[in-house]
């Protein structure tokens, strides 16, 4: 895994590989990255959460660029393991890893927080009803913006606060916008 930009760019980890988790290419989180550099202020350290973590690369990605705080929720015990390795290697406090449901970690949180990320495993029952879960949640700011990675199967810009779909290769992304 490496981390692309920030702080700690260029940085590379070797990922188990016993993991279960299918992590966001470097090509398409370098690209979705750059479409959020121009959406998020960055400098002023905004709060983040990365719903099914996987590995932490958007975990990780979100504290190099300037993240104040990122929560990183994440099922599986060698990924979840993986996350907090990685964390202390960098010696980075901003990070919150923890280990479970990230559906019921989403139905019952009520912390804001101002970029959510949410990249579920493509194969997931009723993945399609998981923009709507965290756009109804009491996770959100007026101003908070919700990535979904998702294959090319899905199409939800008939949702509230739909602002744009990205694709990169066979990974594509929704972004919504609680300002629009």
């Amino acid at each position: 895994m490496r981390i692309i930009r920030g702080k700690y760019g260029r940085r590379r980890f070797d990922v188990p590989t016993n993991i279960t988790a299918r992590p966001t290419t470097d090509f398409a989180r370098e690209n979705i990255f750059n479409v959020l550099e121009n959406r998020v202020d960055f400098e002023e350290g905004p709060s983040a959460l990365d719903l099914f973590a996987g590995t932490g690369a958007v975990s990780f990605e979100f504290l190099s660029r300037g993240c104040s705080e990122v929560t990183a929720v994440e099922k599986a015990a060698t990924q979840y393991s993986f996350i907090k390795k990685v964390a202390k290697e960098l010696g980075d406090e901003n990070l919150t890893v923890i280990k479970g449901d990230a559906l019921r970690f989403a139905s019952a949180c009520s912390r804001k927080f101002d970029i959510i990320f949410a990249d579920p495993p493509y194969n997931l029952p009723d993945f399609g009803k998981i923009p709507e879960l965290i756009l109804n949640s009491d996770m959100l700011k007026p101003t908070t913006l919700v990535i979904i990675e998702h294959s090319k199967n899905y199409d939800f810009s008939h949702l509230p606060h739909f602002s744009e779909h990205r694709a990169y290769g066979s990974v594509n992304f929704s972004i919504f916008d609680m300002s629009e």
